[in-house]
Parts: C-alpha cells; sequence; structure tokens
C-alpha cells in the first residue's frame, strides 16, 4: 500500500537553474514540476507544499524554527515528510529539526549538488530516493535523515564535504546508516545517541567563532559589543585555544555571557585534560562549558 508523503520545498540548487547572464538562480516552476513528476505518483501519494524558495546560505535560525512549526502542524495527515533543501546550510537545518522536532515518523532532507540546468542532474533522483525512505517502515524512530547519492546519513552526525562532488555528504568516522538500492532500502545501523531540546522560540544572538593558528580575543570582544547572549568556540583538539583568547573569554563569562567550547574536529569529544593557559581544563576551570 503506498504512503502519504509531504514533499516540503525550501529552495536551494534542487529548486534552481541556469539564467544567463546572472548564472544559477531560484526556479518558480520547481513546485509545479514536482507536482507533475511521474516516478513520485507511482512510489507514493504526494502533496508538494512550498515552504520557501531561496538559496540556502539564506537560512536562518529563525526561518529553521519556524520550518520546525511547519512541519508539526501538518505532519499527523502523513506518513512521512520528505523536505528538500539547498545544501550549503542542510546539516545545520537537519540537525536543528532532529533536536526540535518530536515526531517519530519519517523526516527526510534531500538536495542537489547540480542545479536542472546541469549535465547528470542530481536532484531528481535523489528526490526519489528520500520518498522512498520516507515510505520505509524501517525509518520510523530513526530521527531525522538526510539521503543524497544514494545514501542514508543521520541529520546529527552527516556533514557536507566536498562544494561540488555528488557524494559530498559523509558522516565521518561512523559512517551511513543505510543504502537505497533498486529494489529496496537497506538499512545497516541505527543511531543510538538521540537528544531532543524541548523548546518554542530560538535565540539567534549567538556567536561562532572559530579558532585559527594566531587567532586572539578580538572576535570575543566584538560579540561583547553586540551583546551576544553566547559565544560558542570552535577550539583546536580536546578544547584547547591560544593564550590570547584567555582574558577576552573571562570577560565574557564574568558579563554572564554562555561560553560554549566545542571541537573544529570532525569528530571526537572535548575533555578538560591540559591544564595549560588556554587548555581545556582551565577553561573550565574559568567557567566555560564543555
Amino acid at each position: 500500500m503506498k504512503k502519504k508523503i509531504l514533499l516540503i520545498t525550501t529552495g536551494g540548487t534542487i529548486a534552481m537553474k541556469y539564467n544567463s547572464p546572472v548564472g544559477i538562480v531560484p526556479d518558480d516552476e520547481f513546485v509545479d514540476h514536482l507536482r507533475s513528476y511521474p516516478q513520485l505518483e507511482n512510489l507514493a501519494f504526494i502533496h508538494v507544499a512550498e515552504f520557501s524558495n531561496i538559496p540556502s546560505p539564506y537560512m536562518n535560525s529563525e526561518l529553521m524554527m519556524r520550518l520546525v512549526r511547519f512541519v508539526e502542524d501538518k505532519i499527523e495527515d502523513y506518513d512521512g515528510v520528505v523536505i528538500t533543501h539547498g545544501t550549503d546550510t542542510l546539516e545545520e537545518s537537519a540537525y536543528f529539526l532532529d533536536l526540535v522536532l518530536e515526531t517519530q515518523k519519517p523526516v527526510v532532507f534531500t538536495a542537489a549538488m547540480r542545479s536542472g540546468s546541469e549535465l547528470g542532474l542530481d536532484g531528481p533522483r535523489n528526490i526519489v530516493g528520500a520518498v522512498r525512505v520516507a515510505s520505509c517502515p524501517e525509518a520510523t524512530g530513526k530521527g531525522v535523515l538526510v539521503v543524497m547519492n544514494d545514501e542514508i546519513n543521520a541529520a546529527r552526525d552527516v556533514v557536507k564535504t566536498d562544494s561540488g562532488k555528488t557524494n559530498s555528504f559523509i558522516t565521518p568516522s561512523y559512517g551511513l546508516l543505510g543504502t537505497i538500492d533498486p529494489d529496496r532500502v537497506i538499512f545497516y545501523r541505527q543511531s543510538t545517541k538521540m537528544e531532543k531540546i524541548k523548546t518554542k522560540e530560538i535565540e539567534s544572538n549567538i556567536d561562532l567563532i572559530r579558532c585559527v593558528s594566531g587567532i586572539d580575543g578580538r572576535y570575543i570582544e566584538c560579540s561583547l559589543q553586540h551583546h551576544a547572549k553566547a559565544i560558542v568556540i570552535e577550539a583546536f583538539g580536546r578544547g584547547n585555544v591560544p593564550p590570547t583568547m584567555v582574558e577576552p573569554i573571562k570577560k565574557a563569562i564574568a558579563q554572564n555571557v554562555l561560553v560554549v567550547v566545542v571541537s573544529r574536529t570532525y569528530t571526537g569529544r572535548v575533555l578538560p585534560e591540559y591544564g595549560y593557559k588556554g587548555g581545556g581544563s582551565m577553561l573550565q576551570r574559568m567557567g566555560g562549558i564543555l
């Protein structure tokens, strides 16, 4: 029996075409094309809803929260949801929904690395794959998923690793959850780490500062001048920063600004192991959150 799937469009390369002389831009015909796409009609009962039609660099936390509400308002009437999205910020949006959505029904993000005007476009195949996964009973309870290039990844782990290749989305260290074969959807594993945040609103005045060799405290000072509510520092390794950042971090904590220390590496935990000036152990003792 065919499932009832809601297909939500948000924009991105998957909904774009080349327009001379400016380049690749959003295409207003994408939604109408999906509504008459024969391959989808054979897979499930599809209802298409346009949430937005924007390049994904335009996506922000407020829009992500609106997307959460959009899904919550409609998902009760469907067996699963597929969301088309631009690849540039897909991992952020997918992870956001994975944290905030409470449904156990399949919610699947997909996208395209090539526009509708390019040779070998990947969008149609990715959409078909995403609908197949959203229709699969085994996708229930697995959190928000990302389907690209016939591969299934967990939203909490997947990252975009290449600016142009169709196999750009991978899960470092942990690997994919499953694959999409011509005859069936195959799940190999399930992510056992599930986090949920119950919230009805989002605080967007939070700054992200990435450590690089030679960085000093000027970006933290800038955050304080703009009254940031919190600062997330992508530190080196286990959670270490240069000594030039220590005093600005102290200043931020003294002003009741949350300072959260994460690692700029793809995998591995932050740990308060190093006790030198700027080491993770010192940052934790100062009041930083590791």
